[in-house]
């Protein structure tokens, strides 16, 4: 009886309809900013030995809901990131953008390193030889890392759609477990189609200067990005149909 009446404070929002309208948007933009967290924790965790890769997502993935749990608790103090602390180039920049702009140099950077990797695969193998064992703790590390930038980024947009502190905490909880179920296939989708990898580090390329971009106090709407990689998996999507067919076909000659 004593934990209803401490909850209940928290979740008077239940009656109110704008409330559960707020609700909904917030869990689908924390699900859909989750997108770009999503394939880069694929790339990663799909370097790693086989028997390594589910433990490291479902380990980047449990650390990181912690993680944006503290820092929901902490969201006064995250709020106050958006004040400039300095101005250049007459922009005032806030540790929000140095944070923003940081994580998107750390994205192009890996992309761009992931790409050379992939284009020259001996080079790869003769570099991992000896970081092997460093592998799982160094793939954590950077999943956290990486969150940490989208984390801040989605509680700040959260705070400009609510005021609910427990909304928050659903919808990022909702959000989290969604990536949960869903890292193991499509790090395996991309797995099993080699094309599929050049295309998501080349959106993790664009993801890294967008967040550069913000950071530098140009905003590009997330929905032009999100519509070019849509248009960008359908094509890819038409020509492995179109592959697949030719395979079926070729198979069917002989």
């Amino acid at each position: 009886m004593q934990l209803v009446e401490f909850l209940a404070p928290h979740f008077h929002f239940v009656s109110d309809p704008t409330a559960w309208v707020a609700l909904l948007t917030l869990v689908v933009l924390e699900i859909v900013l989750g997108i770009d967290n999503l394939i880069f924790i694929s790339i990663l965790t799909n370097k790693l030995p086989e028997a390594q890769r589910a433990r490291a997502r479902r380990l980047g993935i449990s650390a990181a809901l912690v993680m944006r749990l503290i820092l929901l608790a902490t969201i006064s103090i995250i709020v106050q990131l958006t004040a400039p602390v300095f101005t250049a180039f007459g922009h005032g920049f806030s540790w929000r953008d140095l944070i923003l702009i940081a994580g998107g140099l750390f994205l192009v950077w890996k992309a761009t390193k992931e790409i050379h990797h992939t284009v020259d695969p001996q080079d790869h193998q003769d570099t991992m030889v000896g970081t092997l064992q460093m592998s799982l703790a160094g793939a954590i590390f950077q999943i956290l890392l990486l969150d940490l930038v989208f984390s801040i980024d989605s509680i700040i947009t959260a705070v400009g759609m609510t005021d609910e502190i427990a909304i928050m905490y659903i919808a990022v909880i909702v959000a989290v477990s969604v990536m949960m179920l869903a890292a193991t296939p499509l790090a395996n989708f991309i797995a099993r189609n080699p094309s599929i990898v050049m295309l998501a580090l080349g959106f993790l390329l664009m993801i890294g200067m967008t967040l550069i971009a913000d950071g530098m106090g140009y905003h590009v709407p997330k929905g032009y990005i999100y519509a070019a990689m849509g248009f960008s998996a359908l094509v890819e999507g038409l020509n492995m149909l179109a592959r697949n067919r030719k395979k079926q076909g070729s198979g069917g000659g002989h």
